[in-house]
């Protein structure tokens, strides 16, 4: 492997980075940083846990001078992404006198605004917090020089695709652009050809679902059975910490209720915290001074704690790179794990989809315990006939939700709430929001609802 000294990399960067434990790069590090050092954009399909925050932080440190205002912009989705890319950046550019700052949506603006006038060299922001600013004209982004599109599906799937192209409108034509996303959909490409100027790519096997490094296996069960085996596989896997995915903020709720009753040493992360208690939950668990973490998807992208030995799939995702997203908790950078994923009879159908896409070897522990699938009859229609050791077609995927209406699965905290105030819709029911209504919606047409309230 390449040493970071041998990428062209100043010196107190590398300070840091050896601080740390770092001299080897990574395969995304070793091709993104000297591309981006030489002044060239980057497209980069990279899964989570390879390295690639590190592969545009240290780039954009080697090139921003402090104190001259904000000369790098990281776009995320997430809040807890944000925050999470903002520790990073602040690791890696200790030695430099750099200032990062992170503005997202749940929090007041009065702190965001101090951090602000106190200066800011890069901003690490989610786009509907980074729009308010903007528009009160407390950032300014006509210096910016370097901007970062990390988890680029992911926005696009909240429906912020608009936002962005709003917010690269803001920043100078002659800059460093580098996107970065598990996956490659047509809008991104899009987006890439007209925002990036002759990017070199570095792209991965879109259907890479392989999850090197992680033991991946699969319980066929009752849904009123998992408690049982939840806390069994817990126990099994002694001192290492646990993250456990729900599908709702509501089933988050019951199941860390069940866990803490049997004693175990539990947080959780769901929509409706607020945002000083799911921060406070997120540092205990990174901490080590609590064993579980239980949590809706909205946390997927940004958990980074390298203790994490298992992760439990409580409830089947309903996409199949929300899977790959949740089961990368474990196995960082180059470590082993295992992931566990818990299908209910009713859910056999949704896991043969994702079963097909995942290349490596996954562990049938039906087999192994000697525990008999008995679906009954009323949901065997909903498994398929043939392809699969459970049939065919499996059921109605969950999620969704009435648009305009704030329905379907937590995604992103509680729904957002425009300037106006008014709830925000699209389409998982909200986008960064919080409750002290300073977070926005996608952005989007708006449509007149009046009169709709008696159907739903």
């Amino acid at each position: 492997m390449t040493r970071f000294e041998e990428l062209g990399i100043k010196q107190s960067i590398l300070d840091a980075l050896s601080e740390q434990g770092f001299r080897e790069a990574f395969p995304i590090q070793e091709a993104a940083i000297p591309v981006l050092l030489s002044g060239r954009d980057v497209i980069g399909q990279a899964h989570t846990g390879t390295g690639k925050t590190a592969a545009y932080s240290i780039s954009m440190l080697q090139a921003i001078e402090p104190g001259k205002g904000v000369q790098g912009l990281v776009v995320a989705p997430t809040r807890e992404l944000a925050l999470q890319i903002t520790t990073e950046i602040k690791k890696f550019g200790r030695h430099t006198g750099i200032r990062t700052v992170a503005i997202y949506g749940g929090a007041g603006m009065g702190g965001q605004l101090d951090e602000l006038r106190r200066g800011a060299d890069i901003l690490v922001a989610t786009p509907g917090r980074l729009i308010d600013h903007i528009e009160r004209e407390s950032v300014e982004l006509d210096r910016v020089a370097h901007v970062v599109l990390d988890e680029a599906d992911t926005m696009l799937d909240m429906g912020f695709i608009e936002d962005i192209e709003f917010i690269l409108a803001q920043t100078p034509k002659e800059k460093v652009m580098s996107l970065f996303s598990a996956t490659m959909p047509v809008p991104i490409l899009r987006l890439s050809e007209e925002y990036l100027q002759n990017p070199k790519q570095f792209l991965l096997d879109a259907d890479d679902l392989s999850g090197e490094g992680i033991d991946q296996s699969f319980l066929v069960l009752r849904d009123r059975e998992k408690i049982k085996y939840l806390t069994r596989f817990i126990r099994e896997n002694g001192e290492g910490q646990t993250i456990v995915f729900c599908s709702t903020k509501w089933r988050t709720r019951d199941v860390a209720k069940m866990l803490r009753d049997d004693k175990f040493n539990t947080v959780a992360i769901e929509g409706d915290m607020s945002q000083s208690k799911r921060e406070h939950s997120m540092s205990k668990f990174r901490q080590g001074k609590a064993q579980i973490l239980v949590a809706t998807d909205v946390a997927a992208r940004g958990i980074d704690v390298p203790e994490v030995a298992l992760v439990v799939n409580y409830d089947v995702p309903n996409q199949e790179m929300v899977y790959f997203h949740r089961i990368g908790r474990t196995a960082r950078a180059g470590a082993k794990g295992r992931a566990i994923t818990l299908v209910s009879y009713s859910s056999v159908g949704d896991f043969n989809i994702i079963k097909r896409q995942v290349k490596a070897e996954m562990t049938d522990l039906n087999a192994v315990m000697g525990i008999e699938v008995n679906i009954p009859d009323r949901l065997k229609r909903d498994v398929p006939r043939a392809g699969s050791r459970f049939g065919q077609r499996g059921p109605p995927r969950r999620g969704g939700g009435f648009r305009g209406r704030g329905g379907g699965r937590d995604r992103d905290g509680p729904r957002g709430r425009d300037r106006g105030g008014r709830r925000g819709g699209g389409r998982y029911g909200g986008g960064e929001g919080g409750r002290d209504g300073g977070s926005r919606a996608p952005r989007g047409p708006r449509r007149d609802y009046r009169g709709l309230r008696s159907r739903w």
